[in-house]
């Protein structure tokens, strides 16, 4: 059975195990730096934007408006240095990091065959030798798991859909 429950536990238990042979390791709550430089707007399926939206809900009514005017940023800027909408800027931290994607929960624990890490300082610090032993998550093997977790939209189409009084259940 492929549910997004079993995939965060399945996430953690690999993040635990790289958090516990290198208890220096950099990803962790409070750490923002991908955040502030993302690739490109966050996609998640039916079920994550289901998962995250409850994260959303119990934010005070301040914070979620913040998450939509960033949104809406987003949507209006064609070219852009993308920044999370989700990350408390002042604070450094992810408002809804109990609820965050799955792209969220893997960076810098799980590897991409075509693509191999993405954080520059975790690579900084495996190019020193300070990591050379560490098990990687197989990113190629979370992502044919999510895809069956239902379609894909962009953060932004799931909000817009949102905020549009539709709903995704």
């Amino acid at each position: 059975m492929n549910t997004l429950a079993q995939l965060h536990t399945d996430i953690d238990i690999r993040v635990q195990a790289i958090r516990g042979d290198y208890p220096d390791w950099l990803c962790r709550m409070g750490c923002d730096g991908c955040c502030h430089r993302l690739a490109e707007i966050p996609r998640l399926t039916n079920e994550e934007w289901n998962w995250l939206r409850e994260g959303l809900v119990a934010l005070p009514k301040e914070s979620l408006r913040e998450i939509e005017l960033e949104v809406a940023a987003l949507i209006e800027q064609p070219l852009r240095s993308i920044v999370c909408p989700l990350l408390n800027r002042s604070a450094g931290v992810c408002r809804v990091y109990a609820h965050r994607p799955v792209a969220c929960r893997t960076y810098g624990f799980y590897i991409q065959r075509d693509q191999g890490l993405y954080c520059q300082d975790i690579q900084s610090r495996v190019a020193d030798g300070d990591w050379v032993g560490v098990v990687w998550g197989n990113q190629d093997a979370i992502d044919r798991r999510l895809s069956d977790l239902g379609d894909t939209r962009e953060l932004t189409e799931w909000f817009a859909y949102w905020k549009n009084g539709g709903n995704t259940n």
